[in-house]
Formats: C-alpha cells, sequence, structure tokens
C-alpha cells in the first residue's frame, strides 16, 4: 500500500465504529502489529524516548522524524505520529516542523497544547492549531490532524476545562480529539458528545477500561500510549534483576 492509500485508508477509519491503534516503540515491535492484523500503528513519545536511554520529551525533532521514518519504511500500516507540542512554541515554527512530519510518510499526527513546562494559554493552543491545520492543507496530502488536551495528564486542569478545550480545537480544525488523563467512563461519554461527530481517542490506561467499554460509550479510537513500551521495560527488568540477584532467568 503505497503513502496515499494509507493516508486514505486512515481517514477512512475514522468514519465509523471503532478501532485500536497500538503504540510501538521500534520497527520489530511495529511488524509484529502488523502480523497481529492491526489496521494501524502510532508512535510513542515515552517508548521512543526509552529505547535511546532517554525519558519522555527528552528527543530532539529530528530523532523523532528519524524515528518516524524507520516506522513508516518497516510496515505497510498507516502510522500516527505523536509529535508532542511540534517542538516549537510559535505557531508558524511548529507548522514549519509539522511539514517535515509529513514529508515522512505519516498518516496523521498529535499536536499537545503542553510546551514541556505548562499548557498554552487557549488563543496560543488555537492558533497553534489553526497554522499546523493550514500546513496540512497545503501539503494535500489527507494527513489527519489530532489535538491534544493535556491539562488532566499533567493533573492542572478540571475536566470542565478539558473538555471547552478540545471542543475549541475542534473548531480550530482537528479532525479527531484527544484528552489522555480522562479515564472515568462518564467523562469519556461527556467529550464524544461534546467534539461530536469529530472522533474522540481515548487511551486505555485503567485497569478494567475496556475496548468494548469505551466503544459503547462512542470512542471511535483507542490507542496505548508508553503502556506496551511500559510493560516490555518491566519484564526487561524483572529478568534483569533476577539474573544479577540468583543468577537465573526464569
Amino acid at each position: 500500500m503505497n503513502i496515499a492509500d494509507r493516508r486514505a485508508a486512515f481517514r477512512n477509519l475514522h468514519e465509523s465504529g471503532c478501532f485500536v491503534i497500538p503504540n510501538p516503540s521500534n520497527i520489530g515491535e511495529a511488524k509484529r502489529l502488523e502480523t497481529l492484523g492491526f489496521k494501524a500503528i502510532a508512535s510513542s513519545s515515552a517508548g521512543a524516548a526509552w529505547m535511546l536511554g532517554k525519558q519522555d520529551g527528552e528527543l530532539t525533532c529530528d530523532e523523532v522524524l528519524n524515528h518516524l521514518r524507520d516506522l513508516v519504511e518497516a510496515t505497510e500500516l498507516p502510522v500516527n505520529a505523536d509529535f508532542e507540542n511540534g517542538f516549537a512554541d510559535a505557531p508558524d515554527a511548529a507548522a514549519a516542523n509539522v511539514t517535515r512530519a509529513i514529508a515522512t510518510g505519516v498518516a496523521g499526527l498529535s499536536i499537545e497544547d503542553w510546551s514541556g513546562q505548562a499548557i498554552y494559554d487557549l488563543p496560543l493552543a488555537v492558533a497553534r492549531l489553526q497554522a499546523v491545520r493550514a500546513a496540512i492543507d497545503q501539503s494535500v496530502t489527507g494527513t489527519v490532524l489530532v489535538g491534544r488536551a493535556e491539562g488532566m495528564l499533567r493533573g492542572v486542569e478540571s475536566f470542565e476545562i478539558v473538555l471547552r478545550r478540545l471542543q475549541a480545537y475542534a473548531d480550530a480544525g482537528a479532525d479527531c480529539l484527544f484528552a489522555p488523563g480522562v479515564r472515568d467512563i462518564g467523562q469519556i461519554r461527556e467529550l464524544v458528545a461534546a467534539v461530536a461527530p469529530k472522533p474522540l481517542n481515548v487511551i486505555i490506561s485503567r485497569p478494567g477500561l475496556s475496548v468494548a467499554e469505551v466503544a459503547a460509550a462512542g470512542v471511535r479510537r483507542v490507542s496505548t500510549g508508553g503502556a506496551l513500551a511500559a510493560t516490555v521495560w518491566a519484564a526487561f527488568d524483572a529478568a534483569a534483576r533476577q539474573l544479577h540477584d540468583f543468577g537465573t532467568i526464569g
């Protein structure tokens, strides 16, 4: 499947129903997820950083672009980029970096309203998304834009504020909306209604919260964030600790 076909298929996945978009950290995981039959994958800023011995948020724009290029080349699945804040505060600079991301062949990308130190004021956050929207439209690629409200994940904003932010991001041109940190199924239903008819992405992060449950609430897209990477590293740490302490590997 060529890049244009992947982008078209990715947009179609958002039109109805609910699909799972897991977040691999590297080429090997991406290939395994494709073999399992997933329809799309998304990068993980945390997973990619851990693979390079860094913490989430420490990768440079060039490092992320190289990682995205690797994922796109490794599989025929559409790839959604976790593109953090666009690696710039100013709208035009973020849009320029998004243009570079589109050139890697990604089918979609998310833009956060978190600078790395604080949440952007709403007017700036909206202006940033509008600039990115214009860059995507100018590319004529149909790349999906995901608007992310980080306030609850960072513990600095209420649900009501995050809901209003997602509505503003939908109006600014985001194709899909996402508020990591929202785990209550009642709040998820409210977000679905607030941004409709645009699709909502939810992370499966709370124990007991299933794809079936969020799909029934109207969620269109389910991602895993850094959960797969965290699971892999936890298993690695446990095995290494057993090897160090007891000289065996269970």
